[in-house]
């Protein structure tokens, strides 16, 4: 996945001295991995919990996806907000306020009798992810220092991608052992571990000069998001353009054009420095982003739901179907990752990209025969393409700008990619509204567009990716 350093973490590659001085830095680095392990698994787990749901809650395919799309909203909109909060009031306390609003929203998820209320509560929840995750990773770099730091966010990116990943197989058990409240309730626990390890064992200063809240880029990227995604989400589900459609996506534009404007006379006060749109390379990587990352959100959502309506899965065997996909990005990842470091991201992000774009293709085949025919090489070819592009992509990130803006670069790429699972998402609606064996031609339909984005996205990196200073030197 493509994580990370968010709006806090550009003061601290110059606060060396607050680095290296916890007592106990392995629990701090496991503070991290449990507080955004919540993020990533919740992000995925409720994917094959959609059917229980649906049924239990008496809710439509287009309202289910607003199950999902309730969390990633405030999560893609929120999360630089969430960094520069750190970095004003403490990245401890905001880190242990992010911890505990997620925690209390679980409790509302678990407890809703009703869609709305559960709709409601993962809201909560994507606030809560969007405070937690960014300073979770800003806390690692200001403990960590040189090499140690190096390893100590590899650790927790491929934790994270791992977590992820795992959370359809996990859901699918306690759905199919307990029931599907029970993936809100395991929430409770690892959050109670993790605030009293965070609690005990982070110490991190606030940065010599915090930077400027934006509360209003803030406010107006989520109302915008908002109706840019209730649109789409509705002419998905009724299968055209209706009036109310219609103007929720053209208020979303509307609203997002007057953000824009708004940064851009933010100046340096601004949640997104405009200026960083200069690079050819930063705004072609996070096209990139957008367009790979809403494929695989594609993936994520439908490949157990179509599983378990269409082709008669339990949760658990769904779950258990998508389990290639972290194991091979777990082993992958790394090795990418050096590859890139010593020979540069170009090639690595372009022909990973080209082989998701072959691994949707071979979705398309999902139904016509078994799982080892026809789900498993599709799984697994994404899964290896997917493994080229992690930690290149965030590599590629990073070079794209100037040191004073990677912090920055870095939180907008990693809202950009949940920003794509969102749109993704809403545009969903007509395959979610289909029931039993018709569910397949519209999947495939989608499996099909998701090949064609993904092989846009590997169009951007070859074209817009630059040879960064390694491969220039190697050659």
């Amino acid at each position: 996945m493509s994580t990370l350093p968010v709006h806090c973490d550009r003061p601290l590659a110059d606060s060396t001295p607050a680095r290296g001085h916890a007592a106990h830095p392995h629990l701090v680095l496991a503070t991290s991995i449990l507080a955004s392990s919540l993020a990533f698994i919740d992000g995925s787990v409720v994917n094959v919990g959609l059917t229980a749901i649906g049924r239990d809650l008496d809710g439509g395919g287009a309202d289910l996806s607003w199950v999902v799309n309730g969390y990633l909203l405030p999560l893609s909109s929120l999360l630089l907000l969430g960094g520069a909060a750190g970095d004003r009031y403490g990245r401890r306390r905001i880190l242990l306020a992010g911890i505990a609003t997620f925690a209390l929203a679980s409790l509302l998820c678990a407890l809703a009798p009703q869609l709305w209320l559960l709709i409601g509560g993962r809201v909560v929840q994507g606030v809560g992810a969007a405070l937690l995750l960014p300073n979770s990773l800003a806390i690692l770099g200001a403990t960590f220092d040189g090499k140690a730091r190096g390893r100590a966010i590899g650790i927790w990116a491929a934790a994270g991608a791992a977590a992820g990943a795992i959370g359809p197989l996990l859901g699918g058990w306690l759905i199919d052992t307990v029931g599907w409240r029970a993936v809100f309730y395991i929430n409770l626990p690892i959050a109670a571990l993790a605030m009293l390890l965070g609690w005990r064992t982070v110490r991190v200063p606030r940065a010599d000069k915090p930077v400027a809240l934006d509360p209003a880029g803030a406010l107006l990227a989520s109302a915008g998001l908002g109706c840019l995604t209730w649109g789409l989400a509705a002419a998905s589900a009724d299968k055209g353009v209706s009036t109310a459609s219609a103007i929720a996506t053209g208020a979303g534009v509307l609203v997002l054009l007057v953000f824009l404007w708004i940064e851009r006379r933010a100046g340096d006060k601004a949640m997104l420095p405009l200026k960083l749109f200069a690079s050819g390379s930063f705004s072609g990587l996070n096209l990139m982003t957008f367009l790979l990352y809403g494929a695989l959100g594609a993936l994520m959502l439908l490949v157990p739901y179509v599983l378990i309506q269409a082709l008669q899965y339990s949760a658990k065997q769904a779950g258990a179907a998508l389990l290639p996909f972290p194991v091979v990005l777990a082993i992958g990842s790394p090795i990418m990752g050096k590859v890139a470091g010593k020979h540069g991201a170009r090639l690595p992000l372009a022909i990973g990209a080209l082989l998701v774009a072959g691994g949707f293709l071979l979705g398309t085949r999902i139904g016509a025969g078994g799982y080892a025919t026809t789900v498993l090489p599709a799984i697994l070819v994404i899964a290896i393409g997917m493994a080229g592009v992690a930690a290149p992509l965030t590599t590629a990130v990073l070079s794209s700008v100037d040191g004073s803006h990677t912090g920055i670069a870095s939180g907008f790429n990693s809202a950009v990619a949940r920003g794509g699972g969102l749109i993704a998402t809403a545009l969903l609606g007509a395959v979610l509204t289909a029931q039993g064996r018709a569910l397949l031609a519209p999947f495939r339909l989608a499996m099909a567009v998701c090949a064609a984005t993904a092989l846009a996205s590997s169009v951007c990196a070859f074209v817009w990716v630059k040879r960064d200073a390694a491969e220039t030197a190697d050659r």
